[in-house]
C-alpha cells in the first residue's frame, strides 16, 4: 500500500482553501490522490501536489450506498491513509468501506465508527485554511494560503477560446451559491464595468455557473456592451484558467473569490452576509471591501441567505467607485 487519499468537500471555495493541507502532506512525502465530485475536480488539477484526481459519481445530497461500496471496492488496499475533509457521515463511508489503515477528520457528525483518528470539532466559524490544516497533526501557521498554478498552455487556450489576450480583460464573479444575500448589485457591477471599459478600453468578462448567466445578462444589458456573459459557458477549468490571466478580478464572497486568491490576481471582494474573518481571499494583492463597522450593522454577518430585512445595505453602501479604488490598490 502506498499513498494517501483525501476526500474533498464539495463546495469550490473550500477545494481551494484545502490546499495548505495538501501542501503539508505533500511536503512530508506523502502521495496524494484527491477523490472530488464534478464540480470541484478541476480545483485539484490545478494543484502541482496532487498526483491523481477522481471523480466521484454521486448525486449532490445523496447517499447513493451502491455506488460508494463499488467506488471503496476499487481502492482498496491502495491507500495507508485517508483524510476526510467534509464533516458529513456519508464522506467517511468509502475510506471505512475500502478498509483504508488510518482514517482521519473531525468527529464530525458522531462519526466514531467510521474514523480511527478524530480530532474534536472546533467551536463557531474557524478560519478554514486552519480547520483543514490541522488535519496534518499539527497547527496552523500564521500566514499560510492556498496557492495554485497552471501550465501557460492552459492558460493560453481559455484565453484564445474567449478571444481575448493575457492580461488584457478584467473578470467579474457576480455570483455566489449560497444566495443573494453575498450578491453585490447588479447595478453596481455594471456601472463598474463601464468605467473600467472607458478608462482602460478591455473587456469585462462575466464568469460563473449557468445559475448565473441571467444576473449576468442583467448586468451585461446595463453595461453599454462593456462586457461579455461566459458564464454558463465555459467549464470550471477554463473559467479558473480566465481568472489566473485575468488583469483584475471583482466578486463576492465566492468560490471563484478563492480562485482569484490562490492565483494571486489583483481583486476586490465585496462581502455582505459572510465574514471575511471567517472566509477571507488569502492573498496579498486582495482588498476586501464589509461595511459591517462603517455603518453598525449589527445584524452582520447574518449568514443568511436572503436579508432578513429587505434591504440588503451591507451591500447596496458599498459603491462602484469604491470597489474601483480597492482595485487599484489590489493593482498596486
Amino acid at each position: 500500500m502506498t499513498g494517501s487519499l483525501v476526500i474533498a468537500p464539495q463546495w469550490i471555495g473550500d477545494a481551494v482553501m484545502s490546499e495548505p493541507l495538501l501542501a503539508r502532506l505533500a511536503k512530508r512525502g506523502e502521495q496524494l490522490t484527491v477523490a472530488a465530485l464534478p464540480w470541484v475536480a478541476p480545483v485539484y488539477r490545478a494543484m502541482p501536489q496532487v498526483g491523481e484526481v477522481i471523480e466521484l459519481p454521486f448525486a449532490h445530497g445523496r447517499l447513493d450506498w451502491a455506488a460508494r461500496r463499488r467506488v471503496a471496492g476499487e481502492l482498496r488496499g491502495r491507500f495507508d491513509a485517508a483524510y476526510v475533509l467534509p464533516n458529513s457521515i456519508k464522506s467517511a463511508l468509502i475510506p471505512w468501506l475500502a478498509g483504508i489503515p488510518k482514517r482521519i477528520g473531525y468527529q464530525g457528525e458522531g462519526r466514531v465508527l467510521l474514523l480511527n483518528q478524530r480530532l474534536p470539532n472546533p467551536p463557531g466559524r474557524p478560519p478554514m485554511v486552519a480547520f483543514y490544516a490541522t488535519l496534518s497533526g499539527e497547527p496552523a501557521q500564521e500566514g499560510e494560503r492556498p496557492l495554485m498554478k497552471f501550465d501557460p498552455s492552459v492558460l493560453a487556450k481559455a484565453t484564445r477560446a474567449a478571444g481575448v489576450e493575457l492580461g488584457a480583460y478584467w473578470a467579474f464573479a457576480p455570483g455566489a451559491e449560497y444566495g443573494p444575500a453575498k450578491c453585490w448589485p447588479a447595478g453596481h457591477y455594471a456601472e463598474l464595468a463601464r468605467t473600467l471599459h472607458q478608462r482602460y478600453g478591455q473587456p469585462v468578462l462575466l464568469l460563473g455557473s449557468g445559475k448565473e448567466a441571467a444576473l449576468c445578462a442583467q448586468i451585461a444589458a446595463q453595461s453599454e456592451r462593456a462586457c461579455r456573459v461566459l458564464a454558463g459557458q465555459t467549464a470550471l477549468i477554463d473559467a479558473m484558467a480566465l481568472i489566473a490571466a485575468a488583469r483584475g478580478v471583482v466578486s463576492n464572497d465566492s468560490g471563484l473569490m478563492h480562485v482569484a486568491a490562490a492565483f494571486g490576481v489583483p481583486q476586490a471582494a465585496v462581502f455582505g452576509s459572510t465574514s471575511p474573518e471567517h472566509t477571507p481571499p488569502l492573498s496579498p494583492r486582495a482588498r476586501v471591501l464589509w461595511l459591517k463597522e462603517e455603518l453598525q450593522l449589527d445584524c452582520a454577518p447574518c449568514f443568511d441567505r436572503v436579508c432578513r430585512f429587505g434591504h440588503t445595505r451591507c451591500l447596496t453602501g458599498v459603491s462602484a467607485r469604491r470597489v474601483e479604488q480597492a482595485l487599484d490598490l489590489a493593482r498596486g
